[in-house]
């Protein structure tokens, strides 16, 4: 198994993942990134985010798309991973502990003070590996969205 940064030529992969990822968590059809969306946004002029991908025997087994945010308590960056994938033939495999050892490296190397991410609240299957590894659940926060009609309400208020 082999764990490389995502380069242009992986935007369709990424993309089916993607798509893959919405159909098990229930959303198959809330899609609608393209692939020239994702090109943009990954290798783009200002690259939004970045990805890696996890191939078993050259054939690519996951993927990891993540980003920067920063904590102005510890006034250092963080590392936050929007999207973490196996394929369900590679599942069991180490390919997502992999994926999640790539990051927390990187993190490290760019001196991030955390390394975040959400997870649906029915997984447990994810929720019981991410505590294997020592995560821990923020149980005092909660997501807050802004989208469609009220992002532009509030953005024209």
């Amino acid at each position: 198994m082999t764990i490389r940064p995502a380069t242009r030529d992986d935007v369709a992969t990424i993309l089916r993942f993607v798509r893959e990822l919405a159909a098990y968590e229930r959303e198959p059809d809330a899609v609608e990134a393209t692939e020239d969306m994702l090109a943009a946004a990954l290798f783009g002029d200002r690259p939004a985010a970045e990805a890696a991908i996890a191939e078993i025997d050259g054939e690519a087994a996951g993927f990891a798309l993540f980003f920067h945010n920063f904590s102005t308590w510890t006034g250092k960056p963080g590392l936050y991973l929007e999207d973490l994938y196996v394929t369900p033939a590679a599942r069991g495999s180490g390919v997502g502990r992999a994926l999640l050892a790539y990051l927390a490296r990187l993190a490290i190397d760019r001196d991030c003070a955390r390394f975040e991410w959400s997870v649906l609240d029915w997984n447990a299957p994810a929720i019981g590996f991410y505590r294997k590894l020592g995560a821990v659940g923020m149980e005092e926060w909660t997501v807050q969205r802004l989208t469609g009609d009220a992002l532009v309400k509030l953005a024209e208020s």
